[in-house]
């Protein structure tokens, strides 16, 4: 049992506990008297279940009842009403319990033959104290931090503050725990002084990397921009000759130029022709109307030329009437791009670069979880919360416990039992262990 002591096992998720638990044998009770092996066994158990609290009190809490319950199988109950039990009285024949023949298997075996460990449940009264079944309800990362949690006043049991760590619950108490205190026992740690400064350190070499691989992306998303303008230098010279004309109108011969080039577009397939660009030729179209009605006395000759332009500038634009549908959508293009343009003059005035779509999907996705788990300085544990490290091995519940984590509340259900094959009772050490220590405390309890 040497081995035993040596590796303090303990209720903690402390990382080096884990490492105990793990590299933790079970070792032969040989080449020892008994009491020796009994007082061996009595220190361990103790070193685990409840180190924080006196062995008087502890003695006080022993109880020699050791709660059980005997699994009933529905399917021997249905196909027997008892009577088989007493048919050897008087008859001359043996029931035998563990018979496969007299009581149905399960998996292949009987299953009364699984046996029930009673020793395990040598600590369950320790099970009852507040602070304990803190710690077992996840609300802690130790049991001396539940019972300080406990002192504190952070606990209630139904509803009242209770400042007792040592208050035996009884079936169907609630207590609750406050929450901010469950996040600490739970979440990272903050960093120290000098854990900032070395982040600090590697944030400002992280910075630097960001600005030359930013200025490399930089001259990128230049020769791409001029790659783009080139594919659509077509559209771009026509956009800005429909532009200039509309802007310096010349004589007749210029707006005929500009009739024609507009008659084209508009009986091309409806198809090649996108709702935003129907839009800007209906604009350009009303511009020259506008302003051949500005234009100065003109020959007859000339009148009538204009009046038939206007003419057939009318048909034109009545072949680049759009659809309710592709007017909603040239309005939203339109009000998205008014929107970005305001975002990019307000970012560059400010010095930051536009995002790409990927970039500003990712920096959406950031703020939701910002918004969801919020970074706040004046908690006393890392924020956004993060669980903490080594904890999975010890995330368990154990079934006499019902526990709400979202509102870090719990309801002592029953206390623990023994079953077939199960003792309610968490322990590291096999049954043999508690058996000596339950024998060391049964002859002084």
């Amino acid at each position: 049992m040497d081995a035993d002591c040596e590796m303090k096992l303990r209720q903690t998720w402390n990382k080096y506990n884990l490492y105990n638990l793990f590299a933790y044998k079970k070792t032969p009770h040989i080449v020892r008297t008994h009491f020796q092996q009994k007082w061996a066994a009595k220190a361990a158990t103790r070193g685990y279940h409840g180190e924080h609290i006196k062995e008087r009190q502890w003695q006080h809490m022993f109880s020699r009842r050791l709660l059980s319950v005997v699994d009933m199988d529905p399917e021997y109950m249905a196909k027997h009403d008892g009577s088989e039990q007493g048919a050897g009285r008087g008859s001359g024949r043996d029931w035998k319990p563990d018979d496969p023949t007299t009581k149905p298997a399960r998996n292949g075996g009987s299953k009364s033959a699984l046996p029930t460990p009673y020793m395990n449940m040598t600590y369950a009264p320790m099970e009852r104290r507040l602070d304990v079944a803190v710690f077992r309800a996840l609300f802690a990362s130790s049991a001396r931090q539940a019972r300080q949690f406990v002192v504190h006043g952070a606990v209630k049991v139904n509803g009242m503050k209770m400042k007792y760590p040592g208050y035996l619950l009884n079936p169907g108490d609630m207590f609750q725990v406050d929450p901010d205190k469950v996040m600490l026992a739970t979440g990272r740690k903050k960093e120290t002084s000098f854990a900032k400064q070395k982040t600090a350190k590697s944030g400002a070499a992280l910075a630097r990397q960001a600005k030359i691989e930013a200025a490399g992306e930089g001259e990128e998303a230049a020769t791409e921009v001029d790659q783009a303008s080139t594919k659509s230098g077509e559209a771009v010279a026509e956009g800005e000759a429909l532009d200039e004309i509309a802007a310096n109108p010349g004589d007749v011969a210029t707006l005929k130029k500009l009739l024609a080039r507009a008659k084209f577009i508009a009986d091309s397939p409806s198809a090649d022709l996108s709702a935003k660009r129907k839009k800007a030729l209906r604009t350009v179209m009303k511009d020259v109307r506008e302003l051949m009605k500005r234009l100065g006395k003109a020959s007859a000759n000339r009148a009538d030329t204009k009046g038939n332009l206007v003419d057939d500038l009318t048909a034109a634009l009545s072949k680049l009437e759009l659809s309710p549908a592709e007017q909603r959508e040239a309005e939203q293009a339109e009000y998205k791009k008014e929107a970005e343009a305001d975002e990019q003059k307000t970012l560059a005035r400010k010095g930051i670069p536009m995002l790409s779509d990927l970039e500003r999907k990712i920096l959406e996705e950031s703020m939701a979880r910002e918004a969801e788990n919020p970074r706040d300085f004046s908690k006393p544990y890392a924020t956004p919360w993060q669980p903490r490290r080594y904890m999975s091995p010890f995330v368990f519940i154990p079934r006499y416990l019902e526990v709400n984590q979202n509102i870090c509340a719990a309801v002592y259900l029953r206390h623990p039992v023994a079953r077939q094959g199960l003792a309610e009772v968490p322990t590291p050490f096999e049954n043999l262990t508690n058996q000596l220590a339950f024998n060391w405390y049964l002859r002084r309890g």
